[in-house]
């Protein structure tokens, strides 16, 4: 049956049924609903009438069945693998990698239906049936062969890899084997070492009591000859000649032979010279003093000391700790330290010292200061990227940063160039992050960084200036120029680029261009029609007017420029956002400016480096390369690098590291410096304040780095003299057990701002008693602390004057002591109530009221006109002609 409803032909030709609906009105076949019956003869009125419109005149007489065939070959390949790298380097066969080529062809045949007889189009049908058979039979057949194809190389594939595995155990048995072997004759060699030194060290003791022995009994017998020796001495001393002496036996001669004889000791080193009474552990007894001759004194040492103290030269880094500096002079710390207090300085031995201060000690040292080269495998880096950056170059996308005030329309201007919906899916309708994207138009490939209008984001706008070649100020024509506005011209001006003015929403009644462009002249911003090098364009996020002539102007200005790069060699580029996903690791939005950056490359960020594992677009679609001007998120990174970080492509994972590592010393460094600094800071802003000075530490948690560089600025500018907003924490990710474990040690709230705390640190929080406080629009974070901060600030203490009475009469009470007799002028006087005694108009006594009488009576208020006794507790100087001033205070909160 050919007829068919209006909702299954809407679905048959991929349109909606609402448009469906229309068309069938204009071609004068009127439809109620989906569910109305369309018969073959109205299709074939909607199609001539579809025709006309489109400008394709039909003739009735040309009308007929029409025949198209259509022929389709396509081509797929069968892999099979070869045999692994691993497997051929260890002896196995080496096995080629096959390829079969398998080709589908199809044919298919489509016949129009006209006013064919019934007979022809049956046989039609029949044909076109058996032909579809045919089809799917020959379609089954190549399905089958290419699933008997796989399943043969998969085998054969297997085969393969438990050959390998099994060759594998084998060497590694092997390997195994020989090891335990060697260890075992090792051992074996070392016991015999062991056994044979031994041996040794007794023989030697058996010859060194031999020795002792040999020794006690000469001694004895020089007794004897004691007398000889005198008679000697008076005779003038013959040369002695060198005798060899008996084997086995050792004279006095060989035992006290002098250094310079040619003796076995003197042959093979130089020995260590020390007293002739500090020789053996056994005292001999004074040698008697001879006559007529002068004693020779061996004055020659082993050690020698200097006489002029050692000057080094002394290699200073950017940053140094006073440990370390303390080790290049080779000096003790404490000596350091003692200079230092004399320069002034209180540091202990883990403090940084800058570059400046350690070449002032190390001078009044006596040593000599130089600096040292820094960043050897930095250079070694840069200078490669500079020469590969001298290649051809050639022209490049254009970098578009959209800037300006925020709820001005600039991501509802991407949106309508993108055809997406972005502004919808942000928290509060406005961008809290900066988007990169790059986008083909008609008029040629154009990449856009949009960057948010809030206030706190100051530091995104600025690095959205920096990458960019054209900035687009995006300035409502309703609203006019605003702070942000403001701000993003002076972030233009100082980066240099050009910018093009976007007026926005034209199409509202309350539009004024014309004050839009008196405003920004008074900003330096010259319309070019008054004149000036700037261009303006009239545009319409809602409506599209003047899409095409910014996206025309934009290409203009890019064209002037001239923008080129070199596509070849390592890439280089800038991180403009990162992020922590908790699926895929540290990611970072990448912005390539020179090189191609590859999937694989070795890159580092910042203080971060990895391998790139994996590369997407905007859309979220994995892209194996990516050239100049294209932003892409890059997976695989170490950790979470800065927003702003440069991005460079090196060698090899060796200089990756050494270069990640380098930076983060020197990082590290120049934080402890800093920490230093602000700890200085603090007492000294305590010390002046007097110690009263109240703290909020906060620990902040966000999904990109831009947020938490944004709520740290903004947070840290809350502060005021009294109390202080302190960012203990910040970082990039989920909230964690450690984060709540940091916010109980340092008594903080935790702000998640678009992330979320996992169980265990919900319930650890809820046991600790810590706040969590959840936000996805950063104005509500900064107005929270500003409140929290505002219950913080001591009230402000105001006095109002109630009332005020003159001293007419003064009585005395033995109980009370003097009593004012007043009449009340002014307002009222009420008991209990602060009160100043005036004398002249001089203030000359401030307490209270101990006691206010009227006739007699205690009463508790006392208005104007009336007479009264006030009693002035621990007062008693009042005289007549005193006034009285009653006022009270009044506490109010006070609001940053």
């Amino acid at each position: 049956m050919s007829d068919v409803t209006v909702k299954q032909l809407a679905g048959d030709v991929g349109i909606p049924a609402d448009v469906l609906l229309a068309q069938l009105g204009k071609a004068g076949l009127p439809k109620s609903g989906v569910e109305d019956v369309i018969s073959e003869a109205e299709k074939r009125q909607l199609l001539i009438h579809l025709r006309e419109k489109h400008g394709k005149h039909t003739d009735p007489s040309l009308g007929g069945p029409k025949k198209i065939t259509l022929k389709r070959k396509t081509v797929s390949e069968l892999r099979q693998p070869g045999s692994s790298p691993r497997a051929t380097a260890r002896g196995s066969a080496s096995r080629t990698a096959k390829t079969v080529s398998v080709e589908v062809r199809r044919k298919r045949t489509y016949v129009k239906r006209s006013l064919l007889g019934s007979d022809e189009t049956q046989q039609q049908e029949a044909e076109a049936a058996r032909t579809a058979l045919e089809e799917q039979a020959e379609e089954k057949r190549v399905v089958e062969a290419e699933i008997e194809a796989r399943h043969a190389a998969e085998k054969a594939r297997r085969e393969a890899e438990e050959a390998t595995r099994r060759h594998a155990e084998e060497e590694e048995r092997k390997l195994k084997e020989e090891a335990e072997r060697q260890q075992l004759e090792e051992e074996q060699r070392k016991k015999e070492e062991a056994e044979a030194l031994k041996k040794e060290e007794d023989l030697q003791q058996q010859t060194r009591l031999a020795q002792q022995a040999q020794l006690v009994a000469e001694e004895k017998a020089g007794k004897k000859a004691a007398h000889r020796k005198e008679e000697k001495e008076a005779e003038p001393e013959k040369p002695k000649v060198n005798r060899e002496p008996k084997a086995g036996r050792e004279t006095k001669g060989s035992r006290d032979a002098k250094p310079g004889r040619d003796s076995k000791t003197s042959r093979d080193r130089k020995e260590l010279h020390v007293a002739a009474g500090k020789r053996g552990r056994r005292k001999s007894k004074p040698a008697v003093k001879r006559r007529g001759a002068v004693a020779q004194a061996d004055t020659q040492h082993g050690f020698v000391k200097p006489t002029a103290p050692a000057i080094y030269e002394v290699e200073i880094p950017d940053n140094i700790i006073v440990a370390d500096l303390a080790q290049k002079m080779s000096i003790k710390a404490a000596e350091v330290i003692k200079e230092l207090m004399k320069m002034g300085m209180m540091m202990t031995i883990n403090q940084v010292l800058d570059r400046d201060t350690a070449t002032l000690l190390v001078e009044e040292l006596g040593h000599k200061p130089v600096a040292q080269k820094q960043a050897d495998v930095e250079t070694e880096v840069r200078t490669t990227m500079e020469q590969e950056m001298l290649g051809d170059k050639k022209p490049r996308a254009p970098v578009v940063t959209i800037m300006g005030h925020v709820d001005h329309g600039k991501t509802s201007l991407l949106d309508y160039i993108r055809r997406t919906r972005v502004a919808e899916g942000e928290a509060g309708g406005i961008t809290q992050h900066i988007g990169a994207y790059h986008v083909d138009t008609d008029k040629g490939m154009i990449s856009f960084l949009d960057t948010p209008g809030h206030a706190a984001f100051s530091a995104m706008r600025a690095r959205g200036a920096k990458a960019t070649d054209i900035v687009i100020l995006v300035v409502a024509a309703d609203d006019g120029v605003k702070p942000q506005t403001i701000e993003a011209i002076q972030h233009a001006k100082a980066a240099e680029v050009p910018v093009i003015v976007a007026v926005t929403k034209v199409d509202k009644p309350e539009a004024n261009s014309d004050r839009v462009m008196q405003e920004l002249s008074q900003q330096d911003v010259i319309p070019e029609d008054w004149g000036g090098d700037t261009m303006f364009v009239q545009v319409s996020a809602k409506t599209g007017a003047g899409i095409d002539d910014l996206l025309d102007t934009i290409l203009l200005q890019a064209e002037v420029l001239e923008l080129q790069a070199v596509e070849t060699g390592a890439a280089r580029g800038m991180v403009v956002e990162s992020t922590l996903d908790r699926g895929r690791g540290p990611v970072a939005t990448v912005l390539v400016q020179s090189g191609t950056l590859n999937q694989g490359d070795m890159l580092v960020v910042g203080q971060e480096f990895g391998r790139v594992r994996a590369m997407f677009n905007e859309y979220r679609s994995q892209v194996r390369s990516a050239t100049p001007s294209i932003p892409v998120e890059v997976l695989g990174l170490s950790g979470v690098p800065n927003a702003g970080d440069e991005a460079m492509v090196v060698a090899d994972e060796r200089k990756a590291r050494e270069l990640a590592t380098q930076r983060q010393m020197k990082s590290r460094d120049s934080r402890l410096a800093a920490q230093k600094a602000a700890t200085l800071d603090e007492f000294m802003s305590k010390m002046t304040n007097g110690g009263d000075v109240s703290q909020m530490n906060l620990i902040v948690k966000a999904d990109v780095q831009g947020s938490v560089e944004a709520l740290r600025d903004s947070l840290a500018r809350i502060s005021t003299d009294e109390v202080k907003v302190k960012v203990v924490g910040a970082a990039v990710g989920g909230i964690n057990e450690s984060d709540v474990h940091l916010a109980q040690t340092s008594n903080a709230f935790i702000i998640g701002f678009n992330v979320r705390a996992d169980s265990s640190a919900r319930r650890l929080a809820e046991d600790q008693g810590v706040d969590l406080r959840y936000y996805s629009i950063i104005y509500e974070v900064i107005d929270d602390v500003k409140m929290a901060v505002s219950g913080m600030l001591s009230p402000e203490i105001r006095e109002e004057i109630i009332g005020l009475a003159e001293v007419r009469d003064v009585f005395r009470s033995s109980r009370l002591g003097a009593i004012a007799g007043c009449r009340v002028l002014e307002g009222s006087v009420k008991r209990n109530s602060p009160i100043r005694v005036l004398r002249d108009n001089v203030v000359i006594y401030t307490g209270a009221l101990e006691s206010l009488r009227r006739h007699k009576d205690d009463v508790s208020e006392v208005k104007a006109g009336t007479e009264c006794g006030i009693g002035v507790k621990n007062y008693n100087d009042v005289k007549v002609g005193d006034n009285i001033e009653v006022f009270e205070r009044t506490e109010i909160a006070r609001k940053l």
